[in-house]
């Protein structure tokens, strides 16, 4: 039996591997509105961790020929994972984990204030470590032509929020695996600069809408046209974030390695280490035929290829190895899922509802992170059961310090 559902479409097949997970009515909505643009491949795929997202669902995969749909990518491009096994072991860490967290959290800058001004905690308020300065090296000539085409997707914080973690459901994690093995797991992406790209090519693929008097059933499915000029300038931006996002995760590793270190003066790193974008498009073959893959909350699981499946606060995550399926486009889904929103877990969880749900794991317990209390996602052993035939478990990763932006 396949591991898919079928959705009811009137536009390109809707292929779900959704079985005992739900799908709220508006993320259906989503599905069907892109499956009925013109320049879908075969069908969309949808993953188990599926919910509303901006014009298109979190946890969808949108095949195209000849055109991309900014907003499908969305707004944090180049956003996801990466993952490293030590050679600590779960007998060397010490009964009171609140140092090494504090300590993490003076490494990486996380959160944001000041309206993400001057003094935002978010971004480096010094200069940059040596990391991160040598990732930018790298980057900077990419940017500036980026910016010198499109002046107003510039930001002033291209080189200052390089290694630093955000806001939201990111995350720097110690986790330990079933033989009791330390991993370091973190989940971030291209922070302000990425936004900022993504949010003024949204912008201005509507306008190309609107200049060509394209009617869709949602303006955020607005799209470029393979050969325009948005198009190409959009796929040079889109790339450039996306390397970022990578960069940006090895400097935040490389700096909780380091606070590591000082405690762990012998620790090591294996070579099972796992860095994986879930916002993005790639070129890429499928069905015979070569397309815009779009991932929007989802993972490539080619065979053999190793990615990270994160749970939610206080929840077991995965290291997985791909199977290659190809009715996903070789792809699995990237988390948990979301089962309500930011504004209905405030509604619903008390801080007495977090604390007890993240018992054991040295995390903040205060009312700022509500929204994130495990009881606000879905469950991820269900995730996990119905994307059975997409990926193999290799590590099961329980969080024991986690830090949020």
């Amino acid at each position: 039996m396949s591991g898919f559902t079928h959705i009811e479409s009137d536009g390109a097949p809707i292929k779900a591997w959704t079985r005992g997970v739900p799908i709220e009515d508006s993320a259906l909505k989503q599905l069907r509105n892109v499956a009925a643009l013109p320049f879908i491949h075969k069908h969309v795929a949808v993953m188990p961790d599926v919910h509303w997202g901006m014009g298109a669902t979190v946890g969808s995969v949108i095949p195209t020929v000849g055109a991309i749909i900014p907003a499908a990518v969305g707004v944090d491009i180049g956003c996801g994972m990466m993952a490293v096994r030590t050679s600590i072991r779960a007998e060397h860490l010490p009964d009171n984990l609140f140092g090494i967290r504090s300590e993490i959290e003076a490494a990486v800058p996380h959160g944001r204030t000041d309206n993400g001004g001057r003094n935002d905690k978010g971004a480096w308020q010094v200069e940059p470590p040596a990391v991160a300065a040598e990732k930018w090296a790298g980057l900077k000539a990419g940017y500036d032509d980026v910016v010198a085409r499109h002046p107003k997707a510039a930001h002033p914080r291209g080189f200052g929020h390089l290694g630093t973690l955000g806001t939201g459901n990111h995350f720097v994690e110690l986790c330990l695996d079933e033989a009791g093995d330390v991993w370091v797991m973190l989940h971030s992406g291209s922070r302000g600069v990425g936004n900022r790209f993504g949010t003024y090519f949204i912008e201005r693929a509507k306008s190309e809408m609107r200049r060509w008097h394209i009617n869709l059933p949602d303006q955020d499915l607005a799209y470029f046209a393979e050969g325009s000029e948005g198009f190409i300038d959009y796929v040079r931006a889109v790339s450039w974030a996306q390397k970022y996002a990578r960069a940006n995760r090895e400097v935040m590793m490389e700096q909780v390695l380091e606070v590591l270190r000082r405690t762990f003066p012998d620790l090591v790193t294996t070579q099972e280490a796992v860095n994986c974008h879930h916002n993005y498009v790639s070129r890429e073959k499928h069905f015979g035929k070569d397309v815009y893959l779009t991932r929007k909350g989802a993972v490539s699981a080619k065979d053999g290829e190793l990615g990270i499946i994160p749970g939610s606060m206080g929840a077991k995550s995965f290291i997985v190895r791909g199977r290659g399926n190809p009715d996903s486009f070789c792809t699995c889904s990237h988390g948990a899922g979301r089962a309500m929103s930011r504004t209905e877990a405030k509604r619903r969880f008390t801080l007495a509802d977090h604390a007890a749900a993240t018992a054991g794991v040295e995390c903040r317990k205060d009312a700022d992170v509500i929204d994130e209390t495990p009881m606000a996602y879905k469950d991820i052993d269900a995730v996990m059961a119905a994307q059975s035939d997409l990926v193999d478990i290799v590590h099961t990763l329980r969080q024991v310090v986690c830090v949020k932006g």
